[in-house]
């Protein structure tokens, strides 16, 4: 078995784990790193995924890095131009000779009286070990391996071909056929859009409404800024600009959800024409962003049912048949291909089996730090994204937070940094989102404190102030040395 030792050891070449390799490199100098991934190619979600019109549903000049500008253009981007863009900031800083492909990582053992993670990999030629001072866990929250399939009465007796997004193959011919989509969430919305171009019809099966709202896919605002400015300079008020709007219209949501309610569908009815039963299938029986509002560029999907190349429908579903899926109402859904968009499963640290000092780690006997490390365990910190705005808003300011961390462990001749909450402190489950793959995981999610550090905050300028800004010896964050340096110490100070 071969064995490795680094001081810094990143789970993952996707989005989040390229982004602290770049904080690592700016505000870390000299550290050894390493990243593990278990694909061959970076990309994280944007190599895995590759089903027709794979997008981002957040803005790209927010889910972009804050220290790369995006210079595309377009607002959402495909999954291959956000691939090709955290390639191209791997390979501008340096990194691929940092990157392990091919490896999964198994498990994780800490080990406090010499401060190191033990990590144990499945490589391509066999079991493989890791040392590390801390990890870095940037594999995201869900399961790479299988999506969230559902049992469906009858699928056996299908014959078309049925197949869940995470397991799309890009040669898969769908022209002309048939299709029906189960689901509402961002996946259905995305692929009722992009496969009705070519498909005979697309039918999007949902059992009650999702928020969908247009969005343009041109930034009228960016586009007239970056012609007078730098583009770093323009880059960054855009993206400012772009955190306050979604801010306003998440605090406007959370303040007046009847009034965002209309106004969702106002918009979907003026889209659709006064024909298009628009209470049935856009009325959500949920408070807008008590799950994640799905986004319309360009109202694609809209359009594509205004044009009778897709349809909606609201119901159950009573069986899968041979030609189809027959519902509850007693409608039938003729199907060539079905896609259950079903969802993820929620996985947490990588899904490692991870101890810490030979005691195996539930994850529910813990508490969120600062909404990026787990409390009593120590040295390391995992990337989670916000749910109400772009993911790496979140990751950046948490990448920045880790290196001060690990600096002020070099300055105080520390080894160990451990978040341990008060013996009486109140604990309560983590309030997300509703989203399904949530509500089906909470009995492994770590829970939350009544407030900071230990509850998790959905708003940017707060976590900023406190995360970027915010003192790292702040009562709840330990330094402590390794136990044999701390039994030297005592040793020496015995015989002095």
């Amino acid at each position: 078995m071969s064995e490795i030792e680094i001081e810094v050891l990143i789970i993952g070449a996707g989005v989040s784990g390229i982004g602290m390799a770049h904080h690592l490199l700016k505000r870390c100098p000299g550290k050894t790193y390493t990243i593990l991934e278990a694909r061959d190619q970076i990309g994280g979600t944007w190599d895995l995924f590759r089903y027709p019109g794979i997008r981002s549903d957040s803005d790209m000049y927010t889910f972009g890095y804050a220290f790369k500008p995006w210079v595309d253009g377009k607002v959402f981007a495909d999954g291959p131009a956000i691939r090709n863009y955290v390639t191209e900031t791997a390979r501008s800083s340096g990194m691929m000779a940092h990157i392990k492909f091919g490896r999964k990582a198994e498990s994780a053992e800490w080990d406090s009286s010499l401060a190191r993670w033990t990590i144990t990999v499945d490589g391509p030629n066999g079991p493989e070990q890791y040392f590390a001072k801390f990890l870095f866990l940037a594999s995201g929250y869900y399961s790479y391996d299988q999506g969230y399939l559902p049992h469906f009465d009858g699928v056996e007796d299908f014959e078309g071909d049925f197949i869940h997004p995470q397991k799309w193959d890009e040669s898969y011919d769908y022209a002309g056929k048939k299709i029906v989509i189960i689901g509402s969430g961002a996946t259905a919305v995305t692929l009722l859009p992009a496969m009705a171009k070519t498909a005979d019809h697309v039918a999007m099966l949902q059992r009650s409404p999702t928020y969908i709202a247009a969005r343009p896919t041109t930034d009228r605002t960016a586009n007239f800024i970056r012609k007078i400015l730098p583009a770093n300079i323009a880059y960054s008020i855009t993206r400012y600009k772009n955190i306050l709007e979604t801010m306003l219209i998440f605090n406007l949501a959370q303040a007046f959800p009847n009034f965002v309610k209309k106004g969702v569908i106002k918009q979907a009815r003026a889209a659709l024409g006064p024909d298009f039963d628009v209470e049935t299938h856009f009325s959500p029986d949920y408070k807008p962003w008590d799950q994640r509002f799905c986004a319309a560029p360009d109202g694609d999907f809209f359009a594509a049912l205004k044009a009778g190349k897709a349809s909606i429908e609201t119901d159950h579903i009573e069986r899968i048949t041979a030609s189809g899926i027959q519902l509850k109402s007693g409608k039938h859904l003729d199907a060539d291909l079905i896609i259950p968009a079903t969802g993820l499963n929620l996985q947490l640290m990588a899904g490692m089996a991870v101890t810490v000092d030979g005691k195996p780690v539930i994850t529910t006997d813990h508490v969120v730090y600062r909404g990026m490390m787990v409390s009593d365990i120590p040295n390391m910190a995992m990337a989670f994204g916000y749910t109400n705005a772009s993911w790496t808003l979140k990751i950046d300011l948490t990448c920045e937070r880790v290196c001060r961390t690990i600096n002020h462990m070099d300055k105080t001749g520390t080894d160990i940094a451990v978040p341990v909450p008060p013996e009486d402190m109140p604990r309560e489950p983590l309030r997300l989102l509703d989203s399904g793959y949530f509500q089906r995981a909470r009995h492994a999610l770590p829970m939350q404190g009544p407030k900071a550090p230990w509850q998790v905050h959905m708003n940017y300028f707060a976590d900023m102030m406190a995360i970027r800004f915010g003192r790292i010896e702040d009562g709840a964050m330990q330094f402590r040395q390794a136990l044999h340096k701390a039994s030297e110490d005592a040793v020496l100070e015995a015989a002095e």
